[in-house]
């Protein structure tokens, strides 16, 4: 299926959001509780899947969804007026929107499960489990995928700094809770990260993840995970009155 092709403009700076303008007749799927707001004209409803593939293609997808813990739905957002509208969504947490060209990374782009936002209709949004053993044990998020396929823009979402590496057959070692995305070439796993001094007392966690191969690969300074974990280390509960 080819994707619809949509035009869209990224709002914000360091809290942002995209704005996607669709042509009469397009459609974009988003997570559900993404959309920010809609412009007159514009219809959605919820749909289990992302409306491509067949019936047991759509049945196998929506039973690894419900396997994962994800929603089986996704909403579909159409313009069925006579003029260009618009529909803007924006991720749950503080950071930014990365806009994908999946037509110019190989039609596929593997990403963290939470981090997809939105996408061109025809664009296919399924689960992709990592088969390396260590990944499956150690890797925690990092062991649940999502693939993103199809010949449009896919829009994902990650916090804090956003940095774009291209391996040309080089290897990156980085925080697994960093790594946002990375085009469907590139080979991913989850190995130790040092010696037994480094692991106990580095502050770098036990695990890191490696990626090798030619391609690119999409990485947040500051993961949904730390920020909640920074906020709680610092929680002082009120005191209660006695009186």
């Amino acid at each position: 299926m080819r994707c619809h092709q949509v035009d869209y403009q990224i709002i914000g700076h360091d809290i942002q959001m995209v704005e996607i303008e669709l042509d009469p007749g397009e459609t974009v799927i988003a997570e559900a509780g993404a959309m920010t707001y809609i412009e007159q004209d514009i219809d959605f409803e919820a749909k289990m899947g992302d409306g491509s593939g067949g019936v047991m293609d759509k049945l196998f997808g929506i039973g690894k969804r419900m396997l994962t813990g994800e929603s089986v739905f996704l909403t579909h957002f159409s313009n069925t007026g006579k003029q260009k509208r618009r529909a803007a969504f924006s991720a749950p947490f503080p950071g930014s929107v990365i806009p994908l060209n999946l037509a110019e990374l190989g039609e596929e782009v593997i990403c963290q499960r939470t981090a997809f936002l939105a996408a061109a209709f025809g664009t296919q949004v399924d689960i992709a489990f990592n088969k390396r053993l260590g990944s499956g044990f150690f890797g925690g998020e990092g062991f649940i995928l999502q693939r993103l396929r199809g010949d449009g823009m896919a829009f994902i979402h990650a916090g804090g700094t956003v940095v774009r590496k291209e391996l040309r057959n080089e290897t990156l070692r980085l925080d697994t809770g960093c790594l946002v995305a990375f085009s469907g070439d590139i080979d991913y796993d989850i190995g130790i990260s040092g010696g037994l001094t480094s692991m106990l007392f580095g502050g770098e966690g036990i695990f890191l993840a490696t990626l090798k191969g030619t391609g690119s690969v999409w990485i947040q300074s500051m993961p949904f995970s730390r920020l909640a974990e920074r906020v709680l280390s610092h929680y002082q509960p009120p005191l209660q009155d006695k009186g």
